[in-house]
């Protein structure tokens, strides 16, 4: 197969999601990860999607390629050692926060599927970061792995620093880099934290917090700030400027758009929450080179996300200036398979560009 070929001829994907996409969005995301969770399956999808390698050395950590699964498919770090078969060459976990929380009410995820497309206001809904790090401690999967933190609803805006820095200190052992998530729009006030003094506090107060992690358990792991996309010019400048002066290790270009133009005639345009998919692409990938063109020279990974659905829109993301890419909603319309494709792209040079 091609690497820009559409990753959806997968017959054995194809046939699971012509029987998941009959059931409630959230039944089937369980019943999915429960049936990966099986280990003839496990052993059926190591066999079925293993990749030859394509190394990447970034964040002081050896990735055995640069895609990795973005957060949000496994809340809890339930299925670690599942989705590790799929190929991926990370995973990222989360978000969780430090109390468990149930999320906003259902329905709360929503499938446009001619557009290849979610809405979601799942709201961080997790069972506690003490769970989460008991699952972590019983993987077997040794991949890299992120875990992404975020803020209890009930905590108010202005004491948002204490449940990340909380969140922080809770998971630095066990993670190999950690994900500040300011970026979701389902927590009331959340993006409030991607702007002016309150960027600020946060930033210092994490990088303070991990100096003292770092002293503590004799190892410096990276912090990773997700933003949205729907920064402004204006947003970009502003963050990417606090990113360089707190020495921020990692940025994590993008989460989901509250826009709605482009499937502004679907049945679910109207939904609250945040749009993933293929119609973010052209978003998401205007502000990756917005943050790249703004972190040039620095020393800041950056993790392209958003919209990926074939191979070469993964090799584009790096084309723009990423480091590294992670995915999610394509990998719920297309499968494995998309991880594949999208290595694939990536170590063909002809497609860095298309």
């Amino acid at each position: 197969m091609s690497p820009s070929a559409h990753p959806s001829a997968d017959a054995l994907f194809a046939l699971g999601r012509s029987i998941l996409f009959e059931m409630d969005p959230e039944r089937a995301h369980d019943l999915a990860l429960g049936l990966l969770d099986k280990p003839l399956v496990r052993r059926l999808m190591l066999r079925r999607y293993a990749l030859e390698p394509h190394p990447v050395r970034r964040l002081g950590i050896d990735f055995p390629n640069p895609v990795g699964l973005a957060a949000g498919l496994d809340k809890n770090g339930d299925h670690i050692d599942a989705l590790g078969a799929l190929g991926f060459g990370s995973l990222e976990i989360g978000t969780v926060t430090p109390r468990p929380q149930a999320g906003n009410p259902t329905p709360r995820l929503f499938r446009l599927t001619a557009h290849g497309a979610l809405i979601n206001r799942l709201g961080f809904n997790n069972k506690g970061v003490d769970h989460l790090v008991e699952q972590v401690q019983r993987r077997r999967w040794n991949g890299p792995l992120g875990i992404n933190v975020g803020k209890n609803a009930t905590t108010p805006i202005e004491h948002a620093d204490d449940d990340y820095v909380s969140g922080l200190e809770r998971v630095y052992p066990h993670a190999d880099w950690v994900t500040v998530n300011i970026s979701s729009p389902n927590t009331a006030n959340l993006r409030e934290l991607q702007h002016g003094d309150a960027l600020q506090r946060l930033l210092a107060r994490l990088k303070e917090t991990q100096s003292g992690l770092a002293t503590r358990h004799g190892r410096q792991v990276p912090i990773a700030v997700k933003i949205a996309p729907d920064l402004d010019d204006a947003g970009l400048d502003a963050f990417c400027a606090a990113a360089r002066e707190h020495e921020i290790e990692a940025v994590i270009s993008g989460n989901t758009t509250n826009g709605r133009e482009p499937v502004r005639h679907h049945l679910h345009a109207r939904e609250t929450g945040g749009l993933s998919g293929a119609p973010l692409k052209p978003l998401a990938d205007d502000r990756l080179a917005g943050v790249a063109a703004r972190l040039a020279g620095s020393d800041a990974t950056l993790i392209g996300v958003g919209g990926i659905a074939r191979g070469r829109d993964a090799a584009h993301k790096l084309y723009l200036g990423a480091d590294l890419v992670q995915l999610y909603t394509g990998f719920i319309f297309h499968g494995p398979a998309l991880v594949r494709d999208c290595v694939r792209a990536i170590a063909a040079p002809t497609e860095t560009a298309s």
